[in-house]
C-alpha cells in the first residue's frame, strides 16, 4: 500500500470508478432462490456514495463474472453508467467501458476483493482493494480500504476521490448548514 499523498494524487485524474460487484457492493455471499436468481444485500452508505460521485460529475460502472438482475436493478437505481456482467474476460469489458467512457487507464479506478480483479487493477491509476479481499489482492492495491466489502467500502473510496478532487465540502453544503 502506498503513502496517503501519492493515494491522494492518484484520485485527482479519476473520471470513472468501476468496481466488482460481489464482495464489493455486496458482503460477498450468495443466496440462490428458487427462481433460479440470488439475493443480495447492498449499503445504502455505498449506494449515497455513488450517487455524490455522480453529482460531482464522475461515473461508475460494474465489471462482474456473475450475472444478476439484482446487479442490473441495483445499477440503474443508483444511476451507474456501465454494467458488464457474466464475462470470464474481465480485461475485454474493462477495455471496452474505458472506450464507451471516452477515458484512459490513467483516469480509472478499481476496486476489487479476489483475484479474478487484479489485472484491472494493474491497468487502472487507482487500485483499491477492500478491507476483507483475499491477500493478494491488497498487494496489489494502492489503497487498502478500511471498511469490508458490502458494508461502507465503496462510500469509503468514493469519499477518498471527492475529497481529493475538492468537491467534497460543495457536496455537503446540501446537508450541512
Amino acid at each position: 500500500m502506498q503513502e496517503i499523498r501519492d493515494i491522494e494524487r492518484r484520485a485527482l485524474r479519476i473520471r470513472l470508478l468501476l468496481m466488482d460487484c460481489d464482495g464489493v457492493l455486496t458482503d460477498g455471499r450468495i443466496t440462490l432462490v428458487g427462481d433460479g436468481d440470488e439475493e443480495k444485500s447492498f449499503h445504502t452508505r455505498d449506494g449515497h456514495g455513488l450517487v455524490l460521485l455522480h453529482r460531482a460529475g464522475l461515473r461508475s460502472g460494474i465489471i462482474s463474472g456473475r450475472t444478476s438482475t439484482l446487479v442490473e436493478r441495483r445499477a440503474r437505481e443508483l444511476g451507474m453508467n456501465y454494467v458488464k456482467q457474466g464475462t470470464w474476460d474481465k480485461i475485454k469489458e474493462f477495455e471496452e467501458v474505458l472506450r464507451e467512457a471516452g477515458v484512459e487507464d490513467e483516469e480509472v479506478a478499481f476496486i476489487g476483493d479476489d483475484v479474478t480483479d487484479i489485472p484491472l487493477m494493474q491497468r487502472s491509476e487507482l487500485s483499491i482493494a477492500v478491507a476483507d479481499a483475499v491477500e493478494e489482492t491488497r498487494r496489489a492495491a494502492h489503497y487498502v480500504t478500511q471498511l469490508p466489502g458490502g458494508f461502507g467500502a465503496v462510500r469509503e473510496v468514493c469519499e477518498l476521490i471527492l475529497k481529493a478532487q475538492g468537491h467534497w465540502d460543495d457536496l455537503m453544503r446540501r446537508y450541512i448548514k
